[in-house]
């Protein structure tokens, strides 16, 4: 998969214990960008931070919190991140999703393509 210079990230802002029937959210989002053939997707945890309710959230010993802030990161085309949000939608309750314009540099797996696959050496005998 390609993807062109001029791209889309798209950033979801939610807590760790949002959930989406029996999932965690992020997991959840995370699926279900795979399944929807989104070039990736990045799940950030935060160690402090407060959203519209103001509920601060913080992994200090004193007040550990069990719902830190988490921020996933997606790049894709325009057409296809605009695809995902109606399916974002129907899966949040809370939390912000944002959108910017995302210049590309390059997008590779590291791996090099060899006759056995995307393996480094030949399959074992």
């Amino acid at each position: 998969m390609e993807l062109p210079h001029d791209s889309v990230l798209l950033r979801i802002f939610l807590g760790e214990s949002d959930r989406h029937g029996h999932k965690p959210l992020y997991e959840a989002i995370v699926l279900k960008a795979r399944e929807q053939h989104l070039a990736g997707a990045t799940v950030l945890r935060g160690a402090m931070g407060f959203g519209k309710s103001s509920r601060m959230h913080t992994s200090k010993i004193l007040s550990l919190s069990d719902d830190l802030p988490l921020i996933i990161e997606i790049v894709d085309r325009e057409e296809k991140i605009n695809a995902f949000l109606p399916t974002l939608d129907a899966m949040m309750s809370g939390g912000l999703i944002t959108l910017e314009k995302a210049r590309v540099h390059y997008y590779r797996s590291g791996r090099t393509s060899t006759p056995w696959g995307t393996e480094e050496s030949p399959p074992k005998k």
